[in-house]
């Protein structure tokens, strides 16, 4: 496909590297030279200097050709007026940024006035990835399927956990019985999609697919009862928070959030009056002692800054804070984190490049079935997905054990939801039209629930 980007930023650069590796036609607009520089010798992609809301660098940038375009610059206005600009030129579908808070409750006005097939928050998107994993706090992420009927969560094998050093085979019927699968495990830097016979090990890192309530009781039976989430730190006041904050004020978890700017104080505290908010530096351990930082249930770093993020991060693990999330847009931090004993780690741009890269492959595949769901996990090096079957999809109503040859390797079929309820599968389970699929597939990219199977 012909994509344009237009702007080169974090999100930008993040979906040109994705999208260019998928063999996608790749065109970015900046108004920085050194940046289309960096990423002209970084990425096989064309560059074209200007402002983005330009119909004339539209057209200059191969507009009137282009199947996409994805407008991901600073500003929410320019975001809104290229996507405009190019809907007026005949690009069939456009994607715009918007972050401002004040936008958000007419995101859906907007996009049907402005003609705009998409509209993304990463700051939204993370803050409501941020209390899933609050609702959830054994699991280092969650992500969510079928509507909210399916759950996919990792967390990392403890030495005293009954089931390190013992196959999948060899676990309780208990166990067995429960509606969850695992689906992949990373150990070291290697990632296996595993079956009956592969043993967990201390240290690996085990993603699993299962109901909400039968994760929580695969959590009980392995002794990590972690206590419901009640009061959360949050240091840094920007745009994630104000959406956090809504987040967890309807949940009713009381919230305390330290901003060094005071006018956002005075913002937050009007906004949130149920919230205590304290003007001062989040990142002094000083003022984290003195606002009793360790008798709070969870912490959430949420500065500008990365470096401040993690480092303020291992300082509330340290002080024992039983959950302890941090934002960062560098992916390498993640694994510094991991090993310091950070594992919850989230990022707006790699949370936005997810949803704008569901959307892409959705459209290749516009006459296939339709993917409602799109997921990296194991540090990219997997990715979860999830189909609704339609009628014409290949190999309907065949047994999945008399079609296990016939899969690709690297794929697993871990959840089937089908008028509502939730399938482990087994052999004799069978895939049928209007089935909502999950799949887990590794080197592989899927576009189409028939991609799942080899050639033949």
């Amino acid at each position: 496909m012909n994509i344009i980007i237009a702007g080169g930023g974090k999100v930008g650069g993040t979906l040109a590297e994705q999208l260019s590796a998928e063999g996608h036609s790749i065109t970015i607009i900046d108004v920085d030279q050194n940046t289309l520089d960096r990423l002209n010798d970084q990425l096989d992609v064309m560059c074209v200097r200007g402002n983005c809301a330009s119909r004339g660098v539209l057209i200059e940038a191969g507009a009137k050709s282009a199947d996409v375009i994805i407008a991901a610059s600073d500003y929410d206005e320019v975001n809104l007026l290229c996507c405009h600009s190019a809907h007026l030129l005949g690009v069939p579908h456009t994607v715009a940024r918007v972050r401002g808070t004040s936008y958000v409750n007419d995101l859906a006005t907007l996009k049907d006035d402005l003609g705009i097939t998409m509209l993304v928050n990463p700051e939204l998107a993370v803050a409501v990835e941020i209390s899933r994993i609050l609702r959830f706090p054994n699991a280092a992420n969650v992500e969510t399927f079928a509507r909210g009927r399916v759950e996919m969560i990792s967390f990392q094998i403890q030495p005293d956990d009954f089931v390190a050093d013992r196959s999948l085979a060899e676990l309780s019927p208990k166990i067995r019985s429960l509606p969850i699968l695992f689906c992949a495990v990373e150990r070291e830097d290697k990632v296996s999609i595993p079956n009956g016979s592969f043993v967990l090990r201390q240290g690996d890192r085990v993603h699993m697919a299962g109901t909400p309530a039968g994760l929580h009781e695969f959590f009980r039976l392995l002794g990590r009862n972690a206590h419901k989430i009640k009061t959360v730190f949050i240091v840094g006041g920007g745009r994630i928070a104000f959406y956090l904050l809504y987040q967890l004020e309807r949940l009713g978890m009381s919230c305390k959030l330290a901003e060094r700017d005071a006018s956002r104080c005075r913002e937050l505290a009007e906004a949130f009056p149920r919230s205590l908010i304290i003007h001062g530096d989040g990142t002094d351990p000083e003022l984290l002692t003195e606002e009793r930082l360790p008798a709070s249930d969870a912490f959430v770093a949420l500065t500008d800054r990365d470096e401040d993020n993690l480092i303020i991060s291992l300082y509330a693990h340290q002080a024992g804070v039983p959950k302890v999330i941090a934002k960062s847009s560098h992916q390498n931090y993640t694994s510094i984190a991991r090993s310091a004993g950070v594992e919850s780690v989230v990022s707006p741009k790699v949370t936005t490049a997810y949803q704008i890269l569901r959307l892409i492959r959705g459209l290749q595949n516009s006459k296939g079935s339709t993917m409602t769901a799109l997921y990296r996990i194991a540090g990219g090096q997997a990715e979860a997905m999830e189909f609704q079957v339609r009628t014409d999809n290949k190999n309907l109503s065949i047994p999945l054990r008399d079609l296990s040859h016939r899969l690709r390797p690297g794929v697993l079929i871990s959840v089937v939801v089908r008028d509502g309820t939730v399938i482990i599968p087994d052999g004799s389970t069978c895939l049928e039209a209007g089935d909502d699929v999950i799949v887990v597939a590794q080197n592989s990219v899927i576009t189409d629930l028939d991609d799942i199977y080899t050639a033949g």
